[in-house]
């Protein structure tokens, strides 16, 4: 056990979901709710949610998509109308059965109760997923080809029962983007699915220096109702993946429940071939658990709620006016640089705190840049500046000029920093395997990683092996995913010609 002073404890070598709740508190986030299972986003947590949202909702509408709201409760039968769909969420469903309140007094202990009257003819679910209710949607604004594609996306809140809650990660409601697309041929509506992959993928890659995995689901973990789940998959410092973002052809299974039709251009009537796609919240504790260290967050620059944060050091009461001043300059001055087309996001913290107390808690919260400068500093023209990527002792001390010419240069290298480390942090922990023997046992290690096979087996072959070691085939990666080959072209388990490789993991 390292003697080292952390400003996070336990560390993540000691206990790694207690870090990661830790880290939060640190960061002042997210807490837990008097709603169970729910959490309340702090405004710091909320400003990187805001960030993926306008900076995702930019590229969904350069691709042609609109953003549209639908309702929050979704009729019972809407959902029976899709068995499969439905039996795949049916244990997580919250359901309002009652439209109000009685006040009842009780004559005993004179306490008044709010009791449940006026029970509902149909039951609401609370939306799960939205595919059931745009779908009735969709039944009514499509008649003809000519009304195809239809490009579609909601910003929303959802509800799933979770049985286990963590903040960010699940949640039993949580905020997301779902977006749900119908189109004529199958063909366009896999370009769609396909498309929304890679920008997720490189989403993840360009603006939270993560890199994901992508891959499509086998059968056992498709999306309820799909006919194909392609998934982007992120591995975090516990060696566990994370389930970054989905995007789902449905064929025509929810049209034709829906009756989703158009005559099509040879008069004939047919079914519309739909996606639906989406990311969430989950995105925030992704970066939080692939990022972070043992002295708190470490936040990408570009979803970052401050990119700079100044500090003035003001020991003696006559340069405070003076030291102020400069910082309320520098920051202003910082403010009319770009940064990926949005400008620098800077705060000075002129708060009537130690320097040490507001030193730590820009760590805690991940800020890239710090700046500290004090009334020598203004004398010499030049600032302390330190990365939040590096280690908290490393300053550097450039002539204030030359940090204006590098700030942007400088908030692109912690960048490419972060997903570097990341990157080599994951390919060390994938493992290739191509023996049953090897397979079972690479899971009895601590935090093992990710196995890399070859694969031919069958569903109900990979369903016995996920139970035994509680794993999942994570995905099986796209032919244009490089990794370590195994040394066999056989399945490690049915020594079956294998014509698919599988990424096995356990995940959150």
């Amino acid at each position: 056990m390292s003697t080292e002073k952390t400003a996070i404890t336990p560390t993540r070598a000691e206990d790694f979901p207690e870090w990661y709740q830790q880290v939060i508190k640190a960061a002042d986030l997210a807490e837990n709710s008097e709603t169970r299972g729910c959490m309340v986003i702090k405004p710091w947590g909320y400003g990187i949610w805001e960030l993926i949202q306008q900076q995702l909702d930019r590229k969904f509408k350069a691709t042609g998509h609109q953003n549209a709201y639908f309702p929050l409760l979704i009729p019972l039968s809407y959902l029976e109308k899709e068995a499969e769909h439905a039996e795949g969420f049916a244990t997580e469903c919250a359901v309002v059965t009652h439209h109000r309140l009685e006040v009842v007094k009780d004559e005993v202990t004179g306490k008044t109760r709010m009791i449940p009257t006026g029970e509902l003819a149909e039951p609401y679910v609370i939306r799960p997923t939205s595919e059931t209710i745009i779908g009735a949607a969709f039944a009514r604004w499509i008649e003809s080809y000519r009304d195809l594609p239809l490009l579609i996306n909601q910003w929303a809140n959802v509800m799933r029962w979770e049985m286990r809650p963590r903040l960010f990660l699940r949640t039993a409601e949580f905020l997301w983007q779902e977006g749900h697309t119908a189109h004529e041929t199958k063909d366009e509506a896999i370009v769609e699915t396909r498309m929304i992959h890679g920008l997720y993928e490189e989403f993840l890659r360009d603006h939270l220096a993560i890199p994901v995995m992508p891959g499509e689901k086998t059968e056992n973990e498709r999306f309820p109702g799909a006919d194909m789940t392609l998934t982007v998959e992120a591995m975090v410092q516990d060696c566990k993946a994370i389930q970054a973002g989905t995007s789902h052809y449905l064929g025509q299974n929810f049209s034709k429940a829906q009756n989703i039709s158009f005559t099509g251009r040879d008069g004939q009537v047919q079914h519309a071939h739909t996606t639906s796609w989406g990311v969430s919240t989950r995105l925030i504790g992704t970066l939080i658990m692939a990022h972070s260290d043992d002295d708190g967050l470490i936040l990408p620059p570009r979803v970052a709620t401050q990119q700079i944060v100044i500090m003035p050091i003001t020991p003696k009461e006559d340069t405070r006016d003076a030291v102020i001043a400069s910082c309320q300059a520098l920051a202003e001055t910082l403010r009319h640089q770009v940064y990926h087309g949005e400008p620098l996001r800077v705060h000075v913290d002129t708060r009537d705190l130690s320097g040490g107390v507001k030193k730590w808690e820009w760590i805690k919260k991940g800020v890239p840049i710090r700046i500290e400068i004090g009334p020598r500093d203004i004398e010499t023209r030049k600032i302390c500046v330190q990365r939040r990527d590096q280690a908290v002792s490393v300053k550097d001390f450039p002539i204030k000029d030359e940090f204006l010419r590098s700030a942007t240069e400088i908030l692109d290298s912690i960048h490419h920093a972060m997903l570097d480390r990341s990157t080599a942090f994951r390919d060390a922990h994938i493992t290739p395997c191509d023996s049953l023997e090897a397979f079972h046992a690479h899971w009895s290690k601590e935090n093992p990683g990710w196995l890399h096979t070859p694969w031919a087996g069958t569903p109900e072959q990979e369903d016995v092996l996920s139970k035994q070691h509680k794993i999942t085939i994570r995905c099986i990666p796209l032919p244009s995913v490089s990794l370590p080959q195994s040394p066999s072209g056989k399945c490690f388990l049915t020594s079956e010609l294998a014509t698919t490789h599988a990424l096995w993991g356990r995940s959150y």
